[in-house]
């Protein structure tokens, strides 16, 4: 019972409306295009916070980006502090391509549907909730805590995570560590030699760098009907055939090594350890879709995303452009870059649109731990594995800060749901029992942390 003997709203209570209202606000960010921002979702979580008599701190880097923060002292202010953040804007959805509306936050099956419900809305709404419950009950988290919400991290935080840390470090003074998305979601696989099914977590304590590139390919001008040796699309198909068609030298870091070792164990099955070439297929199937997650993080990868050439059905463009989404393990940067500026050939300039840096943290320390045994609370058969993110979260803004993070938003997952395609995929939904779950563990990990 809280202070006016009104029951108490535990966080598990509440955090599937606090998911489904957030979905609702289309906090969309269509990269290069104008969008509406952050603005509503950041002005929503600060209703709630506020409501609960907590006095949040709300910027803005340009109009309607807004990220917003909140600071609770722990029980021993002389720790370092911790940093529990999310992003509060999603991928666009294109409606005629789902099942439900995308922004409608409808329950069916036992989930909740919608652009967010994955990434990242589930795990805001389960800050959002051990935040209320730590404002209601007048509790502490075990460290200083700054709870941050940001805007842009689909664009790569320019104008949210990054953007913060320049203007704003003060935000995260005294604080060594961080948690964010992606990581801690379960992951259900076969035990060596009976077979039964058994839950592993996977915990991101790595994850690959950022090379977003353009490619401008340069060519003559020219009327349609006129052969020439010197198409500028043409070049620019050239280069990017050349370079969906290279193939990227494997390599196993340490976060990689790890998670495949602590796979084979449980399930028995092997794999070529020293070998990287060797494909792990046979081990990864375990894994179902969250598969393609680790296949990425095996070597760089270089994917065409968008094309942009020409004006007219009978005329030869001079120029043309590709857009490329390049991810680089750990210490490949300048390797990558190398390697695609080669493969483009000498009538394709490669610029560098948005980089950012890879990141490994130890799997290994208190915070590991409390993350270990707050899971095991739950659900204390838990398996819990490291793994290298193949994509990229706001960590990387606040390591430039001094900051080690790690990917742990708490998910326990029916066995049958393909979760980790709906990244970015459509039909994203996430089940109510997964999200109260979640909301207990990481209300633990605080008192934990």
């Amino acid at each position: 019972m809280t202070a006016d003997s009104s029951p108490r709203v535990l966080p598990e209570d509440e955090v599937a409306q606090l998911c489904a209202d957030l979905i609702r606000i289309p906090s969309v960010n269509y990269g290069d295009r104008a969008d509406p921002g952050e603005r509503e979702a950041a002005d929503y979580i600060v209703g709630r916070l506020q409501e609960v008599g907590l006095d949040p701190v709300l910027v803005e880097s340009q109009p309607g980006r807004a990220s917003l923060m909140v600071r609770i002292e722990g029980h021993d202010p002389n720790r370092p502090g911790l940093v529990v953040h999310g992003h509060t804007d999603v991928v666009p959805a294109h409606a005629p391509d789902w099942q439900v509306d995308p922004f409608a936050a409808e329950e069916h099956d036992g989930c909740i549907w919608g652009r967010g419900a994955v990434d990242m809305k589930d795990m805001d709404a389960m800050m959002l909730a051990a935040i209320r419950d730590l404002a209601r009950t007048g509790a502490k988290p075990a460290r200083t805590t700054t709870f941050a919400f940001f805007a842009d991290e689909e664009a790569g935080g320019v104008w949210g995570s990054r953007w913060v840390a320049d203007h704003h470090p003060e935000w995260f003074e005294g604080a060594t560590e961080a948690v964010s998305e992606v990581g801690g979601y379960s992951v259900t696989v076969p035990a060596r030699h009976t077979g039964e099914p058994v839950r592993a977590y996977l915990l991101q304590t790595a994850e690959k760098g950022i090379l977003w590139l353009r490619l401008h390919a340069h060519g003559r001008a020219g009327h349609g009907s006129v052969p020439t040796d010197a198409n500028a699309v043409v070049r620019l198909a050239h280069a990017l055939a050349r370079i969906d068609n290279h193939v990227w030298p494997k390599e196993y870091i340490a976060s990689v090594r790890a998670l495949l070792d602590g796979l084979s164990d449980i399930t028995g099955t092997g794999y070529a350890v020293h070998a990287p070439e060797v494909s792990p297929d046979d081990l990864l199937a375990h894994l179902g879709g969250a598969a393609g997650f680790v296949r990425g993080t095996l070597q760089d990868t270089a994917n065409a995303t968008m094309l942009s050439a020409g004006y007219k059905h009978n005329v030869i463009p001079q120029t043309a452009t590709a857009a490329i989404d390049c991810r680089f393990l750990p210490g490949h940067e300048e390797q990558l870059l190398d390697t695609i500026r080669e493969l483009a050939g000498e009538h394709v300039e490669v610029e560098v649109v948005h980089r950012d840096i890879a990141l490994d943290a130890p799997f290994s320390g208190s915070l590991v731990e409390a993350m270990k045994q707050s899971l095991r609370a739950e659900d204390p058969t838990a398996h819990v594995l490291p793994y290298c993110l193949s994509g990229g979260t706001d960590n990387k803004s606040l390591n430039r800060l001094g900051i080690t993070g790690y990917g742990f938003a708490p998910l326990r997952l029916p066995a049958d749901l393909d979760f980790a395609p709906m990244f970015h995929g459509i039909d994203e939904r996430v089940p109510i029992e997964s999200l109260r779950f979640g909301a207990r563990v990481l209300r633990d990990f605080l008192d934990r942390a």
